[in-house]
């Protein structure tokens, strides 16, 4: 299989944290994730203002920008 380039799209948040850690279930994939997102307050209130909260279960292409900015890509 060829690896593709990362796209900025909307993502499911597991799907975009599986992106991030692909050795660990879903579950765990979006708590790490979720624990990234929290420990960076800067990027927590980025995505407060863009209508982002806990739960969220859908990114935007917006939020995920934002996301990969933060932490780069997946």
């Amino acid at each position: 299989m060829i690896n593709e380039p990362f796209k900025v799209r909307a993502y499911g948040f597991g799907e975009l944290a599986q992106l991030y850690f692909p050795n660990i279930t879903k579950k765990s994939a979006s708590w790490q994730l979720r624990l990234w997102i929290n420990a960076s307050t800067g990027l927590t209130e980025k995505l407060g203002e863009t209508g982002y909260e806990k739960g969220r279960r859908l990114l935007t292409p917006l939020q995920v920008g934002m996301i990969v900015g933060e932490f780069g890509e997946p």
